[in-house]
Parts: C-alpha cells; structure tokens; sequence
C-alpha cells in the first residue's frame, strides 16, 4: 500500500500561523510520506531478495517508526487545528477533561506546562483505551515515548518548525496561538 499525503491547504489563514510557515510545515510533513513509502517499498524490496538479516534491513524497520508517526503525528496535528469554533463547556471532551483533571484550567496548565519544556518533539493528550484515563505526554523525536494501547486525542507540534518561522524562540506564544486554533470538534470526536 503507498500512502498519498493529504491537502491541508484550507488551514491558510488560521490566525496566529503564518501562511509561509504553513506551507513550509506542509512540505516537512510530504516529506514523511514519501519516506514512509520508500521505507516501506525498499523493506519489502530486500526481504522478497533474502536480505533480511542485514544490518541495512534491521536500521530500515527501525527508521520506519520515525518516517510513519512523523507522517501521522502531523495528520493528527493538522486534524486538530483550524477552527474558530470555542470548546463548549458541557461537551464529552471538556467533562472527560474536567474529570480526569479536576478542572479545565488544571488540565490546560499540564498540557502547556509540557509543551514549554525544554527539547524537540510533540505533546500528546491521549485517551486509554483500556481504562479511559487521559494523559498529557511528551514524545521524543517521533517513534519514542507513545502509550501503548492509547488513541491520540489532541496533538502538538513542538519542534522550532513548527513556530521559529512566526515566534522565533517564543514557543508559548506559539502554543497560545495553537489553542486559539484547535479544532474543538475534531479533537471531541477522536474521543472514545
């Protein structure tokens, strides 16, 4: 199966995003989908060949989870962004959140407080799926750090391309922006 990158170009004009920065963020994001089709094609290429005890085969499938969540972490962030639509206090998500959290403002704080942290990668809300427990999650790079048995509720890019372009060094301004931008209802619907 080759994956097909997906149009995000409706998401130009989300204040507080840049249309530069967007469309820079878009190409970084085709970037992974072509990676991941290669990955994918080439892997199969040397296993259909005999060559799956090499040392290219082994750092191939061990590149393939950084290619692959790359490609879907920015589906998901992407998913997540876009409105102008505010969050309605009474909606599934906001009483999950309120409940696991204490409040919403509790929650909030979490979620910023992870994305201020110092280094590159992405911060998670994720839903259990075994339990229904929400966590706020700091991900490394791509492949490192995900729940297991967990769905992604609501995602954020943190890497400097994400923001450098608009904020320079101003990541909680980014991250403002970034909830002044969440697509509420996409982010409510993921919820199980």
């Amino acid at each position: 199966m080759e994956y097909t990158a997906r149009d995000y170009k409706h998401l130009k004009g989300t204040p507080g995003f840049s249309d530069s920065l967007l469309e820079n963020h878009f190409t970084l994001y085709k970037g992974y989908v072509v990676n991941t089709n290669k990955l994918s094609a080439i892997s199969s290429d040397m296993l259909h060949t005999n060559r799956e005890s090499t040392p290219e085969f082994a750092e191939l499938k061990r590149r393939f989870g950084f290619e692959f969540n790359g490609m879907r972490l920015h589906e998901l962030y992407f998913g997540n962004l876009g409105s102008q639509i505010k969050l309605y206090k009474n909606s599934d998500f906001a009483k999950a959140i309120a409940q696991q959290f204490g409040s919403w403002e509790n929650w909030e704080k979490d979620f910023k407080a992870t994305g201020k942290m110092r280094g590159i990668g992405w911060v998670v809300l994720y839903q259990d799926t075994e339990t229904g427990q929400l966590f706020n999650q700091w991900i490394n790079e791509h492949e490192t750090g995900h729940l297991a048995t967990c769905e992604p509720l609501l995602v954020m890019d943190v890497f400097e391309h994400a923001y450098i372009g608009d904020y320079g060094l101003k990541r909680a301004d980014y991250i403002e922006a970034f909830f002044s931008a969440i697509d509420w209802e996409a982010v409510n619907r993921r919820l199980k």
